[in-house]
């Protein structure tokens, strides 16, 4: 049979204006792995908005008569649920929170619902034949997830027990088979509100089966999902809905007590967004092949947006107008377009190199038009055994970093940037440089060592060599940050005197953030003279920090 020729027709049935790209047809089950399909026999790939089928396993399973369902139901993933990669995020989101402790499963368990509220669309609305899928690919030794699963499409579509079931009904599978049913009916036009309810559904089915039964399963859904290195926007914002067993649900069970938990959000707080490396696994599940190093990078310039300001900058006469000053003699081996033809003409019609050929002489003059330079900025940010892995967990150290350094880069200044914690544990980019991601890839590191400020660095930058451009210099600390005037280098030259002259030649001065408690504020203040010190009681207060210091800490250098 030809399917292509019933692709116009799987199109129609979700409109007459469906318009997705023709499939993508691999004779052999190799070509499918190649393509990306590895877990099924057809999938709709949410990056290239691609129906991907294997030919093959179509034949093998029996369903080489129903192109119409199968790409039907492709084309579903598209148009219902979860329709982008970014609807297909939190709704894996909002899975994972469904199935605590078994969160691996979550793109199985969201591939499922969505496979559900789409069959259920296409054999009520359209009229296909979704039934007669499940029935040809039914497996004899079903496991409980899929038992549940074909029961609940049973009592959607009134079909006789044993239609598309294959083991006995017990009690449990019942009763979580007529709440899910009632539950797709619910939602089917606010899927994501049920996302919740249907992976408390499947919990119980999850922990008693083990990671080999459900590979079973996971032949028999389309997964449907192929996902590059794309970037995903609104992804660290937490799900921060109440998630309702079914059970517990009045618009699933009428007689659920209607003082049931409504969906109210967190206060305010770190609550709101979700830890890095629950953003890191949430893009892998979406198959995204990210490290944890670029995840934790996305993960905190996306924070950092919303409170990126312009850097501050200085105003400094332009010195590029051109004043003329006379003519001098052109002589052989000189650039010929040097000439000043009109002069040379002028002073003789017969034109004789090097004798009567002149050249015109230009000096410069300062220019009445001013240009805006922006303060380069110094960045040594701690990551002493104090403080967290950014790559596990929030580290408002490296927020604020971010906020500090994009900042920067947005209004065209350079940045160094400078990971330390203890002796000889440090990371730093090459000088000061523009590049985004040189600079996160410093931030997002992680040392756990010790404390002793790489005074070094500073030596490097300021003393050993002239910095030209007026830099900032700042330090995002706790009481660690005395090692830099109370320790020597490795020459034995006092970290004081160091950090005194750096602050000098710098140009534009520095400021030390410091986590402090009790007297040690002015602790600080009395070995550290000349430097800006910005006391902070939570690391949270970072993020005000950063966002202010542009128009804050930087007001004298603008004039």
């Amino acid at each position: 049979m030809n399917w292509h020729e019933h692709w116009p027709a799987a199109l129609t049935a979700w409109g007459r204006f469906t318009k997705v790209h023709d499939p993508l047809y691999c004779e052999s089950t190799s070509d499918a792995r190649t393509a990306g399909l590895t877990d099924s026999f057809a999938m709709f790939r949410l990056d290239d908005r691609t129906v991907v089928l294997d030919m093959q396993a179509v034949a093998e399973l029996g369903l080489h008569d129903m192109p119409v369902e199968v790409m039907a139901h492709e084309i579903g993933h598209h148009v219902l649920c979860p329709a982008d990669l970014a609807d297909n995020a939190r709704l894996l989101a909002r899975v994972r929170r469904g199935i605590p402790g078994f969160e691996t499963f979550a793109p199985l368990v969201a591939n499922l619902y969505a496979d559900m509220l789409i069959n259920d669309r296409l054999q009520r609305s359209r009229g296909l034949r979704m039934s007669v899928v499940y029935e040809r690919i039914a497996t004899p030794d079903p496991t409980p997830l899929w038992t549940f699963y074909m029961r609940t499409f049973e009592i959607l579509w009134s079909l006789e027990s044993g239609t598309l079931t294959r083991a006995a009904i017990t009690e449990d599978i019942e009763g979580d088979a007529q709440l899910c049913a009632r539950l797709v009916r619910v939602y089917a036009t606010d899927w994501l509100r049920g996302a919740g309810g249907f992976a408390a559904l499947c919990f119980r089915y999850l922990s008693q089966s083990a990671e080999e039964a459900l590979a079973t399963t996971r032949k028999r859904v389309c997964v449907g999902i192929v996902g590059e290195d794309t970037h995903i926007p609104g992804l660290t914002i937490a799900d921060d809905d109440v998630i309702v067993h079914p059970a517990l649900d009045p618009h699933v069970n009428e007689f659920a007590p209607r003082e049931a938990p409504a969906d109210e959000p967190h206060p305010p707080g770190e609550g709101q967004f979700r830890e890095p490396f629950e953003y890191g696994q949430i893009l892998r599940q979406l198959g995204v092949n990210i490290s944890d190093e670029t995840a934790a990078a996305r993960y905190y310039r996306e924070r950092a947006a919303p409170h990126l300001v312009r850097f501050p900058v200085r105003t400094k006469p332009l010195s590029t107008e051109p004043l003329p000053e006379g003519h001098t003699a052109w002589d052989i081996g000189e650039p010929l377009e040097a000439v000043d033809w009109i002069a040379t003409a002028t002073r003789s019609p017969v034109v004789i190199p090097g004798i009567t050929t002149v050249q015109p002489i230009t000096g410069r003059t300062e220019g009445a038009d001013t240009a805006k330079r922006p303060v380069d900025l110094d960045l040594y940010v701690d990551s002493s055994g104090s403080m967290p892995d950014p790559r596990r967990n929030v580290s408002y150290l490296t927020l604020a970093g971010a906020i500090l350094a994009l900042s920067a880069l947005r209004a065209g200044a350079r940045v160094q940037a400078t990971l330390w914690a203890g002796a000889k544990q440090f990371l730093t980019t090459d000088g000061f440089v523009r590049d985004e991601n040189a600079i996160m890839h410093v931030l997002t590191g992680y040392f756990g060592g010790g404390t002793a400020f790489p005074i070094h660095m500073l030596r490097k930058t300021y003393i050993e060599q002239e910095r030209a451009e007026p830099t900032h210099i700042v330090v995002i600390s706790d009481d660690g940050v005395d090692t830099m005037v109370r320790m020597t280098d490795e020459f034995g030259r006092p970290g004081s005197e160091i950090a005194a002259r750096s602050l000098a030649n710098a140009g534009a001065g520095g400021t030390l953030v410091l986590n402090l408690w009790n007297d040690w504020e002015e602790k600080i203040r009395a070995i550290t003279p000349g430097w800006d010190v910005h006391r902070v009681t939570q690391w949270q207060d970072l993020v005000d920090f950063a966002a202010a210091f542009s128009r804050k800490q930087y007001e004298r250098s603008t004039a």
